[in-house]
Order: C-alpha cells, then structure tokens, then sequence
C-alpha cells in the first residue's frame, strides 16, 4: 500500500485562509442552491423569507417561504452535512490505513449499511424509519466481524483482509436479494442505491444531526494520533498512543456516521475518497487543518452536486450518486495512473 506523506511545512496563514474561504464558499453555495429550482428565488429575499411572519410577506413571497423553508433549506442543510460527514470519515479511514485511496467502504462499513438497508426493503419497510436501523445495523455487524476477524493477523493488514472478504458477502447478499425482488421493490431499490437527498426534512435532520455532530467532534479529537501514524503503526506506539484501542474507536465511530446516513442518502460514492485526498494536496497531512478543512470542501462538493442533480434535467432529478460518481470516477482513474 502507499503511505501517506507527512505533514508538511505549510504556512499556517495559508491554511487559515483556506479554511476562511472554504467556509465562504459553503455558504455562497448554500444560498445559490436554496435559491435555484423549479421556483426560482431571487437572492436578495433570502434573508427576509427566513426571519419575516408568514402574514407580513405578499403571496409570491407566501409561495418562495413554503418552498424554501419546507424543501430546499432542509435539504440543503442535510447535503451539507451527509457531504461533511463522508470526507471526515473518508479523512479518517485513509490515516488509519496510512492510504490515500482509503474509505469506508474498504472495511464493509458501507456495504453492511446497504446490506441491511436492502434488507429492510425486501421485507416491505421502505420507510426511513426502518430503514435507518436496519441500515445501522448492518454497519455495526460488519465492522465488528472485521474488526474481529482481523485480530487473527498483525498489523492493520488483517483489517483490510477482513474488510475486503466481508464487503464481497455483502454485494452477493444484495445481488441475490436484487434478484429475489418484485417490480416495486426492485425499483426502489434502484433509487435507493443511486443515492438521493430528497428524504432531507427538518425531522430528520432534528434526529440526526446531533447525533452526528457529537460523533464527528469524537473523531476530530483523534487527530494527533492520526499525525502520529503517518510515521507508522510501531512509531505511534512508541509515541504513547494506544493504537488498538484508538483504531477500534475510529472504527466504531465511523460506523455509527455511516450507518444511519446511508439508510437516509443511498449510495453516494466518492467524496469520502476523493476530497480528502484533494485537500491533502493542497494542505499537507496535518490533520489539525486536514480534517476540518476536508468536512468543508465535502459540504461544498455534496451541495453542488445536489443543486446540479436537481437543475440538469428539471423537472426530474437525476440521483446525486450518479453526479458524484460521474466526477469521482474519472478522478479515480487518474489518481490511480499518478500513483503508479
């Protein structure tokens, strides 16, 4: 495997730039994104449709606050976070596996998820709210099957082994349950795994973005020991961090963020792998910037791949997997060959 470069010497300035104008950024993008549909919002109301009483506004502005407070500015808010979460945890996997093509899904963290999601709705529980635990579930059972498979080789190595047999009995699972489905199943399982932020509601974001929250700033403590595994699992040790148990809490935690967030988006493959990786270009490996900069720029890739998934084909919707793995594919392919 390729290990990832240490920290470099960038200047702090920069970094603190960076962060400031990834910050920006969000919210420039955020806005042009709650502004644009099929009902067009001009900027400029923004501000007053959000803070302003139903009863002083006029009735076009009535129609642009319905459809900005109970449809785009949740689901907005979601994208950004479902993006965050996928680059920490992205950011998160490939210092663990000192791997910049490193992700969830390399542990069958993603796979179990989508394993018990698919279960769930051959059995006829579409809903999110079976959906979620079902899919949770599934992570959970996954990671520690290959959490404790892997004990029985050295090194993280048995990780990775483990993670690689146990995501492909995860896809055989759900090919079979794919074949085994009726017509309606069968299409919601397409749409389902093609990956979507339609379900972003102020309920769900209620239940889980605190949630969420909590178990990313759990993460983000954990950088000095992922700096300090830059320089290796042994040199880390030596450091005086606990390496098994901090590598089965970031795994653990990974699986609580993953879990719920793919019975609720489907399959969105490739800001996990690609932004980390991006920022760490341009940042270095110091994962004191390298992670809140990366949850950054994942809440800007998710919530412009929304506002393009929802504009490209009005009044369709193309599914925002299709956009991330549109621009996430080829990206792949040539950090492959840069890499060789």
């Amino acid at each position: 495997m390729t290990a990832i470069s240490q920290p470099s010497t960038t200047l702090p300035q920069f970094s603190n730039w960076l962060l400031w104008a990834l910050g920006g950024l969000l919210i420039l993008l955020m806005m042009l994104s709650a502004s644009s549909g099929a009902v067009a919002i001009p900027l400029s109301e923004l501000p007053r449709l959000i803070f302003s009483p139903r009863f002083e506004i006029g009735t076009e502005q009535q129609l642009w606050q319905s459809v900005l407070l109970d449809m785009r500015l949740p689901r907005v808010l979601f994208g950004a976070l479902a993006g965050a979460v996928l680059a920490l945890t992205g950011a998160a996997m490939q210092a663990l596996f000192r791997n910049p093509l490193a992700e969830p899904g390399l542990l069958g963290i993603t796979s179990g998820a989508s394993l018990g999601a698919v279960a769930a709705i051959l059995l006829g529980g579409g809903s999110l709210m079976v959906l979620a635990p079902a899919a949770f579930t599934g992570s959970l059972i996954a990671t520690a099957l290959a959490y404790h498979l892997g004990k029985h080789y050295q090194g993280i190595a048995g990780l990775l082994l483990a993670g690689i047999a146990i995501n492909a009995i995860c896809f055989s699972l759900i090919g079979l349950m794919t074949y085994m489905a009726d017509d309606n199943q069968l299409r919601s399982l397409t749409f389902w795994s093609m990956g979507s932020l339609a379900g972003g509601t102020w309920s769900l974001l209620s239940v889980l973005s605190p949630a969420l929250l909590v178990i990313s700033a759990l993460i983000l403590r954990h950088w000095r020991a992922m700096n300090a595994l830059l320089l290796g699992e042994r040199e880390a040790q030596h450091l005086g961090f606990p390496m098994k148990a901090i590598r089965r809490k970031l795994v653990l935690l990974t699986a609580l963020l993953i879990g719920p967030l793919v019975a609720a988006t489907g399959g969105i493959g490739f800001v996990g792998l690609v932004v980390p990786h991006l920022i760490r270009m341009v940042l270095g490996a110091d994962h004191r910037r390298l992670l809140p900069a990366s949850m950054l720029a994942g809440a800007i890739a998710l919530v412009a791949a929304d506002c393009v998934a929802r504009l490209v084909a009005q009044p369709a919707e193309l599914p925002i997997g299709i956009v991330t793995s549109l621009i996430g594919g080829p990206f792949f392919i040539w950090l492959l060959i840069s890499r060789k």
